[in-house]
């Protein structure tokens, strides 16, 4: 299993709800279906609350955000999983690529540890997983 693939079942199997997390995984390796869950993230109703951490109001900027997911063992680089064909797919520098998704209103999940710390962005809220 390839990198990128770990990462995304990982994220997947710890975030989502487990109803979804076949359906998440199958379509994600298919480069036909991939953008069906991508385009979905913008408006995503399927992450699990249970592991969902509300952001503090004055730390919801990039660089807050990036304090507090350093602050629980987040590496300097991370692993997108987006709405945003540049981030997609790619391994980042997390505070590249919180820079370039905070406030940006586009779903976005940043995995920083696999299956234990990701950053998750949609148009309406901003999550750390835990």
């Amino acid at each position: 299993m390839s990198e990128q693939a770990e990462h995304e079942r990982q994220l997947i199997r710890a975030f989502i709800l487990p109803e979804r997390q076949d359906r998440y995984l199958e379509l994600l390796v298919k480069p036909k279906r991939r953008r069906d869950i991508t385009d979905a993230l913008a408006h995503f109703k399927h992450l699990d609350m249970r592991y969902a951490v509300q952001i503090p109001g004055p730390q919801r900027r990039a660089s807050g955000i990036l304090a507090l997911l350093k602050s629980k063992g987040a590496p300097e680089t991370c692993y997108a999983l987006s709405e945003d064909s540049e981030l997609d797919g790619k391994e980042i520098s997390l505070t590249d690529a919180l820079a370039s998704i905070v406030g940006c209103r586009m779903g976005t999940f940043l995995s920083c540890v696999p299956g234990k710390l990701a950053y998750f962005e949609d148009e309406d809220q901003r999550w750390i997983l835990e």
